[in-house]
């Protein structure tokens, strides 16, 4: 059987099986289109057999996954199909006046982009950091040196007064903000309530939508969801490291609520069910949905907690579940503010050490004294760099993008005091479920 008969086989089995595909509420009415995304769908699910990372969600039918292992296509037959492919969605006939369709074609397009930077890749080909970052997710990230980090440096100095390096006095600190290991599940299943409720309050989400929680270790990443279709995740904490108190809000809203399960749960109600278009059965990692992803995964938090209200629950809540003393939490806090504007330096580490310009070592180092992360902790950032790539870019830069363009606009005119807040926060959560339920690329956030 042919790689092309092996695929119509297939795509009668994903229009059989999507929800939405022919029914009345589809809005694109071509099946031809449907065709090239069942064709990509296919041709994902056969990279995802030669790199484990590649495919980080699909809850399309099984007939489908069955035909990419039945296939047994090389890369360089990924690679030719992935070309003509693209050919295909360039070539398509558009509707000028249907900016939904031209949205879809568009993604598609840069859907492959991607999986052929990937194939390349994995097939040995070079790129530099920015290269690879702009043909993956759309984006490159902004180039800081050594001396646009010092002035934040010298503040945390100041903040922690003492002997020893910098990196040892911040790291001495935040140890003693560290969940014990006997209370994790107390403490996360307390901070995913509260982030579960807030999200609610502005997001109508399916009432069966659920996730299971599991702790693990060894990984190169601190929490993971592994989406899983029909609303229902696997979210994954990884407890190689100690936990510190601040990153149970921080995971239960990037994981969760109104992060990653969240985007997913949308995603699978809009654009699958509601619109019938095949390509969202799956989430290829190495994507420009990635920096959606992360980006409103981070901003959420500060969406879900804004102002005060975050430091005001932790202390009132998790502090008191994780048996801790809250006397010093807010120089803690202020420590926090202080090293998130380090982010970009592990941009930084990343670009130099994928673009040969650092040895594993050096990149360590570097971690160290401009992100004053402990040893162990740049160990495995670099250890995500060997993984992952330049999808570190998509955390920090994503976060702003999407912050960016969520807030453009959503002040407004409106009456003073408490209600103003309450109508622009309103206004916020409106603008970012739309980001969340909507084809948008990264291209969309900067324009």
């Amino acid at each position: 059987m042919s790689v092309r008969t092996v695929v119509a086989v297939a795509c009668i089995a994903v229009c059989a099986a999507v929800a939405g595909c022919g029914e009345e509420h589809r809005t694109e009415s071509a099946p031809d289109l449907n065709d090239i995304a069942s064709d990509y769908v296919f041709l994902e699910l056969a990279m995802g057999l030669h790199d484990s990372n590649h495919v980080d969600a699909y809850y399309g039918p099984e007939t489908l996954r069955q035909a990419a292992i039945d296939a047994e296509l090389t890369l360089e037959q990924i690679a030719d199909q992935a070309d003509k492919l693209a050919a295909r969605v360039e070539s398509w006939p558009a509707n000028r006046n249907d900016r939904l369709q031209l949205a879809r074609i568009n993604g598609l397009s840069q859907r492959l982009t991607a999986l052929s930077t990937r194939i390349a890749i994995n097939e040995g080909e070079s790129f530099s950091f920015d290269e690879e970052s702009e043909l993956l997710f759309g984006v490159a990230a902004p180039d800081y040196d050594a001396a646009h980090f010092e002035e934040i440096l010298a503040r945390i100095d100041a903040l922690l007064p003492g002997s020893g390096s910098l990196s040892s006095r911040v790291n001495a600190f935040q140890n003693r903000f560290v969940i014990p290991m006997d209370k994790l599940g107390d403490v996360f299943d307390a901070a995913i309530e509260e982030c579960r409720r807030r999200t609610l309050e502005y997001i109508e989400l399916p009432k069966e939508e659920s996730f299971s929680l599991e702790y693990v270790s060894d990984k190169p990443w601190s929490g993971y969801n592994w989406y899983q279709g029909q609303a229902q995740s696997l979210i994954q904490i990884n407890t190689g490291l100690p936990i510190f108190i601040s990153r149970a809000v921080d995971l239960g809203c990037h994981e969760g609520y109104p992060g990653h399960h969240t985007f997913n749960v949308l995603l699978e109600k809009n654009l699958v069910e509601r619109q019938g278009w095949v390509e969202f059965t799956l989430y290829p990692l190495f994507s420009p949905a990635s920096l959606i992803a992360e980006g409103s995964g981070n901003y959420g938090i500060e969406l879900a907690f804004p102002d005060d209200e975050r430091v005001l629950f932790e202390k009132r809540r998790l502090f008191p579940l994780a048996g801790l003393q809250s006397d010093d939490a807010d120089r803690y806090y202020a420590l926090l503010g202080l090293l998130e504007q380090l982010s970009y330096a592990g941009n930084e580490a990343a670009r130099d050490y994928l673009n040969g310009d650092m040895d594993r070592k050096e990149a360590v180092q570097w971690l160290v004294d401009y992100s004053l992360s402990s040893p162990e902790r740049a160990r495995q950032r670099v250890d995500f760099f060997d993984t992952y790539r330049s999808y570190v870019i998509n955390y920090n830069l994503g976060k702003d993008l999407v912050r960016r363009w969520v807030e453009r606009g959503t002040e407004g005119s409106t009456t003073a005091g408490e209600q103003d807040g309450a109508v622009v926060q309103g206004r916020r959560w409106k603008r970012f479920e739309r980001l969340l339920s909507t084809p948008m690329l990264p291209s969309d956030l900067v324009d």
